[in-house]
């Protein structure tokens, strides 16, 4: 019986051993950033706008969704911001697959995380800039206390951006194969 040789990263039928070896990170920055923004989106679109129902996307624009016609234009806005982020999510997708593909992904979860955590900490803070406080078009929770719901939704994108962006240094020191 002969034994089989040691397989070396490049003779590895795993996509991720082989793109490891070439060390390109680009791309994994990128779509953890994607997938960052499109998660967050679906989160603040799935659970603020529809399991907990605190605000939809124009409730503080003069389309109360206490009215039938408000509603079906509220609806019609938050499944307009979901393809939104499921356009994010999908590029993200696409980012990954067409590295994995090429082959020279350098896969690193601290700096897939991370990238995530910017991503969705960019989105929070981004799209609470502009649609709380500039646009004014919703709130995360509309009434006395709106303003520290706001702020404390930009708090929480700040320190996801923070965190991600630790988490991503931390990974960019590790070798891109072990």
């Amino acid at each position: 019986m002969t034994a089989n040789p040691p397989q070396t990263p490049l003779d590895s039928p795993n996509p991720l051993d082989r793109a490891n070896q070439k060390g390109d990170r680009k791309s994994v920055v990128a779509a953890g950033v994607l997938f960052g923004l499109g998660f967050s989106g679906f989160f603040d679109g799935v659970v603020l706008h529809q399991i907990l129902q605190w605000h939809h996307m124009l409730t503080s624009a003069g389309y109360a969704d206490t009215t039938v016609a408000g509603l079906k234009l509220n609806t019609l806005a938050d499944g307009l911001f979901h393809v939104v982020t499921y356009a994010f999510t999908l590029s993200g997708l696409v980012v990954l697959w067409r590295a994995l593909e090429r082959g020279n992904l350098a896969w690193s979860s601290k700096v897939f995380g991370g990238a995530l955590l910017i991503g969705a900490g960019t989105f929070d803070v981004v799209e609470g800039i502009i649609d709380h406080h500039i646009l004014g078009i919703h709130h995360v929770k509309s009434g006395p206390n709106e303003l520290a719901w706001d702020l404390g939704f930009l708090s929480l994108g700040a320190t996801l951006a923070i965190l991600g962006w630790l988490l991503l240094r931390a990974g960019q020191q590790q070798p891109t194969y072990k």
